[in-house]
């Protein structure tokens, strides 16, 4: 197992802000733990039970938290599992499949069967959407509809953040906290709670340094589901622009929006994403 966190302590506070957040969920939520090959995955299920299942799948650095302001508009109409990833600051096992195979499709579908689901709709953002993509490039029959924000896989991986992350945090007061501005493009006063948790998680949190594998113009061609990509203009992590045009050049039923003037953190984008997965 990966030690996922900087100390027990660190573990401690992040696990019990996160139940916190948990206990104030917007709505009623079943907390279901999944038996997989890589440990135990935390699921939040919400929504009608004979409504379609909808899989979301959170970021690097977060956990299913990420989508109390979403969770009501998506369990109107569908049955909703938020998954904690495995690896990440959530309540699934700390085990972090290797990325460059087979493992994390193979860790998803014990999810899904565990859950009982043949195919679902998937929302992911970020490592969520590069997870969300992976898996259905290689089981598409089990993948209905692919919504992605700012996924990763598709356009460059910048690395300059993560220097200038580095060189600010030791040596300023609040450096964590401007590097996470810089990194997920938050503002300081509008997504205060969104900074206080990054920050938060961050001080406890040792992220997955790898590079996320890219996807191949012949897999993104592959896809034969629809697919809805929000990338933000600014983002710090990602090449969107690039990630917008090979999308657009490999996958004929997509829609992209590119949003000129938001950074790697995509909000309100519930109503865009229900409208998508409706159609």
């Amino acid at each position: 197992m990966t030690m996922i966190y900087k100390s027990e302590a660190g573990e401690r506070e992040l696990r019990d802000h996160y139940r916190q957040v948990l206990d104030a969920w917007p709505l009623p939520a079943e907390h279901v733990r999944v038996p997989t090959r890589e440990g135990e995955t935390f699921v939040l299920v919400s929504g009608p039970q004979d409504a379609p299942p909808l899989v979301l799948l959170h970021g690097s650095g977060a956990n299913t938290s990420m989508w109390r302001g979403d969770i009501a508009t998506w369990s109107q109409h569908f049955r909703t599992y938020a998954v904690d990833l495995v690896g990440e600051p959530g309540l699934s096992a700390p085990s972090r499949p290797a990325l460059d195979s087979d493992a994390v499709s193979l860790w998803l579908d014990d999810v899904l069967d565990g859950l009982g689901i043949t195919d679902a709709a998937f929302v992911g953002t970020s490592l969520g959407g590069w997870t969300a993509l992976d898996y259905a490039v290689r089981r598409p029959e089990r993948v209905t509809r692919l919504a992605l924000m700012c996924p990763g896989g598709v356009g460059r991986q910048k690395v300059g953040w993560i220097f200038k992350a580095l060189l600010t945090r030791p040596f300023r007061r609040g450096g964590l906290r401007e590097s996470a501005m810089a990194v997920a493009g938050l503002d300081a006063e509008k997504d205060r709670q969104a900074l206080d948790a990054v920050v938060l998680t961050f001080t406890h949190f040792n992220p997955r340094r790898e590079k996320l594998p890219v996807f191949s113009d012949d897999a993104l061609r592959g896809l034969t589901m629809p697919v809805l990509v929000i990338v933000g203009g600014n983002d710090a992590m990602f090449d969107s622009h690039q990630t917008a045009r090979r999308v657009r050049e490999c996958i004929s039923h997509s829609t992209v929006n590119l949003l000129p003037e938001v950074g790697h953190a995509v909000f309100g984008q519930a109503e865009p994403i229900a409208e998508f997965l409706r159609a």
